[in-house]
């Protein structure tokens, strides 16, 4: 099974390899552009210490000596006024429409935050822009956005943490969305607690690398945002026994082509995660691949990929067998409810 499907995922990546588009899809979020400058990482990002390394700005395992993920990037401010306070614009990376505003700070670590929506490359992507002092004036939910258009003013809000004025940015990610019924989903799994955020609640978007899809843009090949989400590297494989979910829905390009499903039917999908847990590579299964009754089931873990990058903790090991760790089941069951 794990063979098949790794022969399946190569042979759709070798013939997809060669540049599709041109033109870099994202822009940079403000001013800033010095991530493409060699030596300059701590005039684009914002650490968390002055003494700390520029890193703890940047995306991945990143925190509390790798054992935290940051889910995006700190991007250093520019300019500030008299009093000290940041003003740089915060623009759209790209066209899109705005979905979600959040203009209450106290609700999240996130601060006051905007999500707008984009299809790249035929691809739904969701970018974020977060610990902003403001949203432009008169920007709502549904709004279409150019690239470059000015949809805020950087700023320090956050409910977590006191963001002091030398280290003032805006937080910027790139998305996936997991599942469209997250408010129902978490209603279940988390009775009791508030979810304020809707569909738009940060545990609904899993976050790209993008500080590696920024520098991906700036070489000179044509950039193919499908060949990165197939490129990632595989943290661990999972079998789920569903054969219905949106995921499979909006993002039918990391769907693998399967003979024996497509002639015996589905009755589950192998589905490939990265430390983050973005799924990139799923396989549709028959009946008769399947050998287990379980509802979920791990198939494999990349120890090297996992010592790497242990901030997510989707896996655990117990007695020399790898397990789903408690994060790991709750994305699963996120990814696959309906």
């Amino acid at each position: 099974m794990i063979v098949a499907f790794r022969r399946a995922f190569f042979a759709i990546f070798l013939l997809c390899a060669s540049p599709l588009w041109a033109q870099s899809p994202f822009q940079f979020p403000t001013a800033n552009h010095y991530l493409y400058e060699q030596g300059a990482e701590l005039k684009f990002f914002a650490p968390t210490e002055p003494d700390k390394p520029w890193t703890s700005g940047s995306f991945g395992c990143v925190r509390d000596n790798g054992q935290r993920l940051h889910e995006g990037l700190d991007i250093r401010h520019l300019q500030t006024d008299r009093r000290g306070e940041p003003t740089d614009p915060v623009m759209a990376t790209a066209d899109g429409m705005v979905v979600y505003i959040n203009t209450r700070p106290s609700l999240s670590n996130y601060g006051n935050y905007i999500v707008i929506k984009h299809v790249i490359q035929g691809i739904e992507i969701y970018s974020l822009y977060a610990h902003l002092s403001a949203p432009r004036p008169g920007l709502h939910a549904g709004e279409p956005v150019k690239t470059g258009e000015v949809i805020a003013t950087m700023g320090r809000t956050s409910n977590a943490e006191a963001i002091g004025q030398w280290r003032a940015h805006v937080h910027f990610e790139l998305n996936v969305l997991v599942n469209d019924n997250f408010a129902s989903w978490f209603r279940k799994a988390s009775p009791g607690e508030r979810n304020d955020h809707g569909e738009w609640n940060g545990q609904n978007l899993n976050g790209l690398d993008d500080r590696e899809i920024l520098l991906d843009e700036h070489n000179p090949n044509a950039f193919s945002l499908l060949n990165f989400l197939r490129s990632q590297t595989e943290l661990c494989r999972v079998l789920v026994r569903a054969t219905d979910f949106p995921y499979l829905h909006r993002y039918p390009m990391l769907v693998l082509p399967n003979p024996v499903a497509q002639r015996e039917g589905v009755a589950g999908y192998e589905i490939a995660l990265n430390y983050n847990g973005v799924a990139f590579a799923i396989m549709p299964r028959a009946a008769s691949e399947i050998k287990s009754p379980a509802k979920f089931q791990l198939l494999s873990v990349n120890e090297a990929n996992e010592a790497a990058n242990p901030c997510h903790h989707l896996v655990v090991k117990h007695g020399g067998r790898w397990e789903l760790a408690n994060e790991g089941m709750r994305e699963v069951e996120l990814l696959t409810y309906q």
